[in-house]
């Protein structure tokens, strides 16, 4: 599959914690991090979509390796970032979540939904010809490939010149599109994830 920068065994991680494409970002460029994938979840309603969610809660599921990321650094992360209600009054769809994985709890979150198509990997959905040159060009593969996570965070300004320029040797990059994609992360850098 293009895109794939390595397959181990991880274990997951999902948190509600506002607009689901910032955490998508936030998370998809850490170290340790395997692939991102949004949704939704914590609530009744069958088959929830974006424009109907009903009771349901927008969440980001991280797979990682904890080899290289433990679960209580990416808890610290999410007590950092998540939107608790300070700057805007919170709806159900956007409030903090913390879904555990234990084998109850694993059951709850099963049932929770990928969001639609296009809500997945959004930042870099921006950037056609990066995702053509890549060779993430369907939607199961923008959804499940690690390296389509690294990009949409790299994107959206999530993590550091630094990292980039340690990771993109990793990436598997052709010189123009590591070329466009630097651009992006140096313009981009600190700007805050926004929705």
């Amino acid at each position: 599959m293009p895109g794939q920068l390595e397959e181990l065994q991880a274990k997951r991680a999902t948190f509600g914690m506002g607009c689901f494409w910032a955490g998508d970002c936030l998370f998809g460029v850490l170290p340790g991090v395997i692939r991102t994938c949004v949704g939704y979840a914590g609530g009744q309603k069958e088959s929830p979509i974006y424009r109907n969610l009903g009771d349901h809660t927008e969440v980001v599921d991280i797979e990682y390796n904890p080899d290289v990321i433990s679960y209580s650094q990416l808890l610290t992360l999410f007590w950092q970032n998540h939107e608790y209600g300070l700057t805007t009054k919170i709806k159900r769809q956007y409030m903090s979540l913390i879904l555990y994985h234990d084998e109850e709890q694993k059951l709850l979150a099963e049932k929770s939904r990928p969001a639609e198509d296009y809500h997945q990997k959004y930042r870099l959905r921006n950037h056609p010809w990066l995702i053509e040159t890549t060779g993430l060009v369907s939607n199961e593969i923008l959804r499940n490939s690690p390296l389509a996570a690294k990009l949409n965070g790299y994107l959206a300004g999530a993590g550091t010149v630094e990292q980039f320029e340690k990771e993109l040797p990793k990436l598997g990059l052709s010189e123009k599109a590591s070329q466009y994609l630097q651009k992006y992360v140096i313009e981009n850098q600190g700007n805050g994830l926004y929705c």
